[in-house]
């Protein structure tokens, strides 16, 4: 499976990121997705995105509404990308971001996917 949409975030130590999209299964088929995570850290800017997100193992669509856990490092100046490598349990997440924006900085936290829009990205 895999997930392609877009994202907004934004950090001055603490960051927010908001993120909609489409998740594409082999067997469940096509359906919206949405996205928030918060993260602490030492990071400071923002950044708009394209995202696509590789998923493994995700037998039941149902295990990706989900928290997953993330550690990332930016370095935008106008233009960047960025790659990480997330997990819970079997479900593997590989989200790669192609955006523009001013935004650096090292940051934990995770990502939260939704079947519906959420303003609270806890």
């Amino acid at each position: 499976a895999y997930i392609a949409g877009g994202e907004g975030a934004a950090a001055i130590g603490i960051g927010l990121r908001y993120g909609k999209g489409e998740i594409f299964h082999k067997i469940e088929g096509q359906r919206p997705v949405y996205w928030t995570g918060p993260s602490v850290g030492f990071d400071l800017g923002g950044d708009a995105s394209k995202v696509f997100v590789l998923v493994y193992n995700l037998y039941d669509s149902q295990d990706l509404y989900k928290r997953f856990p993330a550690g990332e490092g930016r370095a935008y100046f106008v233009g960047g990308f960025s790659a990480a490598y997330m997990r819970r349990g079997d479900v593997v997440l590989i989200p790669v971001r192609l955006g523009v924006g001013w935004r650096v900085g090292i940051n934990a936290g995770y990502m939260k996917f939704s079947e519906k829009r959420r303003i609270v990205p806890f």
